[in-house]
């Protein structure tokens, strides 16, 4: 029996795409190569001395958060907080403070694997 030639070149190329193996297909370089969001978003107000941040995390994996405070004295000590998991789904409040005035105060993110 013989293919008509139309239907030759078809199935050659039917034939080759089958016998890929799936990380081959441009499906799976696709979704392999992404990456996948990550990271709480934090809202940080800073009121006199006092630092407050609340971070809500709406993706799969926990996020480790850590508070960081630069005091604005050169005595004043600067702080970091404890670590403090942001489950997914989860809104999580940090603190601290200066003894007098901020200098800045930012949140660090680490991936809980």
């Amino acid at each position: 029996m013989r293919l008509s030639r139309s239907l030759a070149p078809l199935t050659m190329a039917a034939a080759l795409v089958l016998s890929l193996p799936y990380d081959a297909t441009p499906h799976a370089r696709a979704s392999a190569g992404a990456p996948q969001p990550f990271g709480a978003a934090c809202r940080t107000a800073v009121t006199g001395s006092h630092v407050v941040a609340y971070c809500h995390n709406p993706y799969v994996d926990t996020d480790r958060l850590r508070l960081h405070i630069a005091c604005a004295r050169w005595w004043d000590i600067d702080t970091d907080s404890a670590p403090v998991d942001a489950e997914p789904a989860r809104t999580v409040r940090l603190t601290g403070r200066c003894w007098k005035e901020v200098g800045s105060a930012w949140i660090s993110h680490q991936k809980v694997r």
